[in-house]
């Protein structure tokens, strides 16, 4: 099989295996903005995600499983305009395919999927929020990519950053940092899920870009 076909199915699974299984978290254990062991789990649950699959698929594909990431890798120059666009469009289709997949097994109880919400209903602030969240999320990835000795613990310092980010923005918007990963629970779900994910779609790509922009800048100081 084509080595890039091989990339865009790791993506696919990537993604699908996100949504399933950390947002599959949140809506088993009933996560909401309130500090109790549903939240902690759930940030955990997209932490050990990252891990799992950075150690599975990571070496097929960089385990992007994220456009905000991808993005971030083309303006960094290490993807294609072509790559950009195959892996983007795996990420949304693993997305979406991973919350029917959940809807289908959860049913009635499948409530939010884990969808993302505006805090306190305001555009400005969650748009700011999410920017800002990813900025930190890609940032670190980019750090921690960028040296050979740092590779067999980038896996678990990007999981573990992950769960960081969650573990604070939860309380917020439920915490996105990943458009492809929103967007498939709101199409199953709708109305203002589905009516406010443009933030979540927008935000991540900003905050990925930024991200990319200042590591170059850092790092062009070596």
């Amino acid at each position: 099989m084509n080595k890039t076909i091989k990339a865009y199915i790791a993506e696919f699974i990537g993604t699908f295996v996100l949504v399933f299984f950390a947002c599959g978290t949140a809506v088993v254990t009933g996560c909401s903005a309130e500090p109790n062991a549903a939240y902690f789990m759930t940030a955990l649950a997209f932490g050990l995600v990252i891990v799992a699959m950075a150690y599975s698929i990571g070496h097929i594909s960089g385990c992007h499983i994220n456009p905000a990431v991808s993005i971030a890798m083309l303006v960094s120059g290490k993807l294609s305009v072509k790559d950009f666009c195959g892996y983007v469009a795996a990420q949304f289709l693993g997305a979406t395919a991973g919350a029917g997949c959940l809807k289908l097994v959860l049913g009635d109880a499948s409530g939010t999927l884990g969808t993302n919400g505006l805090y306190n209903g305001s555009i400005g602030a969650s748009l700011v929020i999410e920017v800002v969240l990813t900025f930190v999320f890609v940032l670190a990835i980019l750090g921690v990519t960028s040296r050979p000795e740092f590779g067999k613990v980038a896996g678990i310092v990007i999981g573990l950053t992950l769960t960081l980010v969650h573990i604070l923005g939860i309380y917020f918007t439920g915490t996105s940092v990943n458009p492809a990963r929103s967007f498939g629970p709101a199409l199953f779900v709708g109305g203002d899920a589905l009516k406010n994910v443009w933030v979540f779609l927008l935000a991540p790509m900003v905050g990925g870009v930024l991200a990319a922009l200042c590591w170059k800048a850092l790092d062009a100081q070596k």
